[in-house]
């Protein structure tokens, strides 16, 4: 088991590159995930998907304790489904790190959130493109991480939305203008050229999947998000 000490910290000048597991082999997953760590990943990124609040199905606790149980690294698990307050407590116990859930899901966002840090976790917010940033707004000083996503979620290997871009540079004025302190983190088609344009339009956690766990040279590939 490759181990290693992950601390989520509130410096938003550094970014922090976040593999999708969605995107590994997962006929060899604990290899995978050691492989991601020794490659540099900061955090693991974990799609959990249902087949309502999206269209596709991809795993649930079950994996996320595997992952958690068999590596060391800081487990950031997205839940891409319609009911995250019922299952909640599972994903906890499983051991995520960070839990982030969908403005648009069916559930009482305040009292998720309340859940989610009352457990010990991170909390984090998603938001899909289509969604605007005041449907969020009134929930950005109960949260650490707001995940802005830039493709449609569901399915990976999309093209990067750059009208996201608007979307990701008021979240960081309001960060400023409020004195609140959340990560701001992109999901969908980063890779080296589109996590600049992230970086400076205001994000600076970095989900990548296709362009991490698919590139012929893993490492070279975070540190190229990393540094560009």
């Amino acid at each position: 088991m490759v181990r290693i000490i992950c601390v989520i910290d509130k410096n938003f000048h550094d970014r922090v590159i976040a593999p999708s597991l969605l995107a590994a082999d997962f006929s060899c997953l604990r290899e995978e995930v050691s492989r991601a760590i020794l490659a540099g990943a900061d955090w693991l990124h974990l799609d959990v998907m249902d087949g309502h609040f999206v269209d596709n199905i991809s795993f649930g606790p079950a994996v996320v304790q595997t992952v958690h149980e068999t590596n060391d690294i800081f487990l950031d698990v997205h839940l891409m489904i319609s009911r995250p307050d019922h299952y909640l407590p599972r994903f906890i116990a499983a051991g995520a790190d960070l839990i982030s859930v969908h403005v648009e899901a069916e559930h009482d966002v305040a009292e998720t959130l309340r859940r989610i840090r009352e457990a010990g976790c991170q909390a984090g917010l998603a938001l899909n493109p289509a969604t605007p940033l005041s449907a969020v707004e009134p929930f950005l000083d109960q949260i650490d991480l707001l995940l802005c996503m830039t493709v449609v979620p569901g399915f990976g290997g999309q093209a990067f939305m750059p009208e996201v871009l608007d979307k990701i540079t008021a979240a960081m004025q309001i960060r400023e203008t409020k004195n609140l302190s959340y990560h701001i983190e992109v999901d969908g088609g980063i890779d080296a050229h589109t996590a600049a344009s992230c970086y400076f339009a205001g994000a600076n956690v970095m989900v990548a999947g296709s362009s991490t766990f698919r590139a012929p040279d893993m490492s070279a590939a975070i540190t190229a998000i990393r540094n560009a």
